[in-house]
């Protein structure tokens, strides 16, 4: 299983990161993506993904800092993907939920790095709270263009479908696990080759641990819940999603190398 979105770069995993890691592969999660949110954790999951053979990374500024970013960081996001282990720009999008960024803050700081994935051919990871109309309507101009997942997926499946049809994945994680998710009907409906697993940790635990710290491990978790909401085995899940991340970020290109 590949954890496709986590943040153990965060101090939150200070005192047992490398337990941390060793408890996932223990669970069957071999393969983990560290996902950039602002400048500095950028730097630090590039610096990760570095020092551990099974992790890679994404780079990129979360648009609750979208006002944080500037002309010499994206300067120094197109350095950092010159390294094998950056695998995607992310996580970048839209958050009208805390709006921590003004809207058009937001709008502009995802639209430069959504060209500079053009530009680098890169796959993007796509967060987007109550701002999904929005999303789409950007995310037309780069149809054809660019591929990429759309994180914690918040939407419809008529979305999810919109977004399929545009070359874009969904991930789901813990979420699918809480009472009436909305994520869980969406998993049920979407065809599978458009799935990928998360854990979003430290946050969004599945149960039964919720409210205490997530981590890749749980993803094993979150593949058995899928497994059971389409009533196939686990390893189908496992296979299928596995194939669907290899693919979008080109991992078994990384690992012929």
């Amino acid at each position: 299983m590949i954890d496709t979105h986590c943040h153990i770069d965060f101090p939150d995993f200070d005192s047992d990161r490398e337990g941390v890691i060793a408890e996932a592969r223990r669970n069957g999660v071999d393969r983990l993506i560290n996902i950039g949110a602002d400048i500095p954790s950028s730097r630090r999951s590039l610096e990760l993904a570095k020092t551990n053979d099974n992790i890679y990374c994404t780079v990129g500024v979360h648009p609750h800092d979208s006002k944080t970013l500037t002309p010499a960081f994206l300067k120094e996001m197109e350095t950092m993907t010159t390294s094998r282990k950056v695998v995607g720009i992310g996580e970048i999008g839209l958050d009208y939920y805390r709006n921590l960024s003004p809207h058009d803050i937001q709008k502009n700081a995802f639209v430069q790095q959504l060209d500079l994935a053009v530009t680098l051919h890169l796959p993007v990871v796509i967060h987007v709270r109550e701002a999904m109309d929005d999303a789409l309507q950007i995310m037309k101009g780069y149809t054809g263009r660019l591929r990429g997942v759309f994180h914690c997926f918040p939407g419809t499946t008529e979305q999810a479908l919109r977004l399929a049809e545009m070359g874009f994945l969904i991930s789901v994680n813990g979420v699918l696990t809480y009472k009436n998710s909305r994520m869980a009907k969406v998993a049920q409906e979407v065809e599978l080759e458009t799935i990928l697993l998360e854990t979003d940790s430290p946050y969004l635990t599945p149960d039964p641990y919720r409210g205490k710290r997530n981590e890749p491990a749980h993803v094993s978790i979150v593949c058995r819940k899928l497994a059971e909401l389409r009533r196939v085995d686990t390893a189908e899940i496992d296979k299928i999603t596995t194939r669907n991340a290899e693919k979008l970020f080109k991992l078994v290109e990384i690992f012929g190398q």
